[in-house]
């Protein structure tokens, strides 16, 4: 896997990419998004701080980020855990790609505004993209967060627009959740709460 993103960051270097996004995997071998008992241990969070370390050097000689996306379901459960893993890798070339729907849960559904703050406050300029997904709550009685196009869910797209303008008028934000069919209302909505 290092070696493979070693060399997805030299073609992007090459291309004259900005940056590349990737998760940190998962220890369940049928995909990288899925949830596993193991995923939160300390030695998968070392393993991870360690792989990350061996691509820093690879980012930085071909002059592209290596942005990191997290989700409650791998390693990086929540942006405090992030931080800490940036935070050890201390390269300015791996950092965070922030999706808040990732990080929404039952508690903090009903208010995204203080849960995007929150996830702004802990990492900061560790932020070089985004991803613009919403999420909602199912009313039913097991616990279940869809995710969807933005502007038809919870997320205070206000507030991201804001904070992301506010670190970087030029971060990318990328958009996720969206059927070709919404992408037309998805791009006016983001589009039109960002001017």
């Amino acid at each position: 896997a290092v070696r493979t993103l070693q060399q997805a960051l030299r073609i992007a270097g090459d291309l004259g990419a900005r940056g590349i996004d990737t998760g940190p995997g998962s220890l369940d071998p049928t995909g990288p998004w899925k949830p596993h008992g193991g995923n939160w241990s300390p030695k998968v969070k070392d393993q991870l701080i360690k792989s990350l370390t061996e691509c820093a050097e690879a980012a930085a000689d071909h002059g592209v980020y290596l942005s990191l996306e997290g989700h409650q379901v791998v390693v990086l459960e929540n942006a405090e855990l992030t931080r800490e893993v940036l935070d050890a890798v201390d390269s300015p070339w791996v950092r965070s790609d922030l999706d808040p729907a990732n990080w929404i849960t039952l508690k903090t559904v009903f208010d995204t505004t203080s849960a995007i703050n929150h996830m702004f406050d802990v990492l900061g300029q560790h932020i070089v993209s985004g991803h613009a997904k919403d999420i909602s709550i199912a009313p039913s009685h097991i616990i279940h967060l869809p995710t969807d196009a933005p502007g038809t869910g919870q997320i205070d797209f206000r507030t991201y627009l804001q904070r992301m303008e506010a670190l970087d008028p030029e971060s990318p934000l990328i958009v996720e959740g969206a059927s070709t069919e919404q992408l037309p209302a998805a791009s006016a909505f983001l589009h039109r709460l960002a001017a």
